[in-house]
């Protein structure tokens, strides 16, 4: 995400960089129950209830005035997660994950989403090397089988809509993760990035 804001700072581009959960002051509240390491006992429902209401917050606040103003918006993560990690993950099941989001999100869609497919395990060696004990939350430490879980759900939904999900290597060194990132949104959002210098 660094990356990419800054390229599009050199291209003087209108857009919003924000995340899943938070974005704003409500958002960023539900977050913090969310990722709170001591909240181990929180039941799968209401933990993908709650990702849903910031989910909500986020739009109605952040993304939706950003869009009526014509802003490209990048967000770190949106409703894939959820149905990967608490519809599969968590066991609830993908379309009811999927259903409870369509009525939080009013059926927005992304135009394009980048999956950064990394090995479970080498995701998780780079949170305990690049994360302090602070930034570490409760989905972090849950064991390596539901990372893994979560990691073929995603490969499934990514295959599934290939349209609009474009699988990243993100096993290989950063610049050429990078390199591949900026080059998948020349090719998809030729308006807003362009190939020159990358």
């Amino acid at each position: 995400m660094k990356a990419i804001t800054a390229y599009l700072e050199q291209t003087q581009a209108d857009y919003l960089e924000t995340r899943e959960p938070g974005g704003n002051r409500i958002a960023e509240a539900i977050r913090k129950i969310i990722l709170d390491k001591e909240l181990t006992e929180m039941d799968a429902r209401t933990e993908a209830l709650l990702y849903a209401a910031a989910r909500r917050q986020h739009l109605v606040e952040t993304v939706f005035p950003a869009l009526k103003a014509g802003k490209l918006v990048l967000s770190d993560r949106y409703v894939d997660s959820s149905i990967v990690y608490q519809g599969v993950g968590r066991h609830i099941g993908e379309d009811a994950v999927a259903q409870m989001n369509v009525f939080a999100t009013g059926g927005l869609i992304p135009d394009l989403t980048l999956y950064f497919d990394v090995a479970p395990a080498v995701g998780l060696q780079r949170i305990k090397k690049y994360r302090t004990n602070d930034e570490v939350d409760r989905l972090d430490t849950e064991p390596l089988a539901f990372h893994e879980s979560v990691h073929q759900a995603y490969i499934k939904l990514a295959q599934r809509e290939k349209e609009r999900i474009i699988t990243i290597n993100a096993n290989q060194p950063l610049e050429n993760v990078v390199r591949e990132a900026l080059t998948q949104l020349g090719n998809k959002l030729p308006a807003f990035f362009t190939k020159d210098g990358f």
